[in-house]
């Protein structure tokens, strides 16, 4: 769920096209179409939220991103909370969440790819496992382009970085 401050109230978007675009400075990047309403409030502000839902959250996941924030007010879908940035608005029922800056913007013709700087990560704390982020805790939902679904992650295949070595 990518979150902005749009014209002093938070929206939120689903959005499928989001990944890690670097580890120094921290980055992310996603794919918005100029349309979206949340579009608005990150051109507005150069700030935006990236909220990583638990599967838990799919019925609210799902109606973020059926609905615009153009004909529907969804400042209230969820519970909202600022970090330091203060208009990128992060989302208490996900588990992880993602204080960005942006830093680069590049128009890919349909879609506008926005880059991130990850301000801040927050981290519920029944999510950790030894200090380290549980993806197993955090269940988060997945969006499956090709079957047009929502999944979990599924079990875990091995080691990276140990799996490929020759022995």
């Amino acid at each position: 769920l990518v979150g902005a401050q749009v014209k002093g109230k938070p929206n939120f978007m689903t959005a499928a096209w989001c990944g890690i675009a670097a580890s120094t400075p921290p980055a992310i990047s996603v794919a918005i179409r100029p349309a979206r309403f949340t579009f608005e409030g990150i051109s507005e502000n150069n700030t935006f939220s990236i909220n990583i839902p638990s599967a838990g959250m799919a019925e609210k996941v799902d109606y973020c991103g059926i609905y615009s924030g153009h004909k529907i007010d969804k400042s209230e879908i969820f519970q909202v909370d600022y970090g330091k940035l203060n208009t990128a608005p992060l989302i208490q029922e996900c588990p992880v969440n993602l204080e960005c800056s942006v830093i680069h913007s590049l128009d890919l013709g349909s879609h506008v790819l926005f880059i991130g700087k990850i301000m801040e990560t927050y981290i519920d704390a029944d999510c950790m496992t030894d200090e380290k982020a549980d993806p197993d805790k955090i269940d988060p939902l997945i969006y499956t382009t090709s079957f047009m679904q929502y999944q979990r992650l599924g079990d875990v295949v091995g080691r990276a970085w140990k799996i490929g070595k020759k022995k």
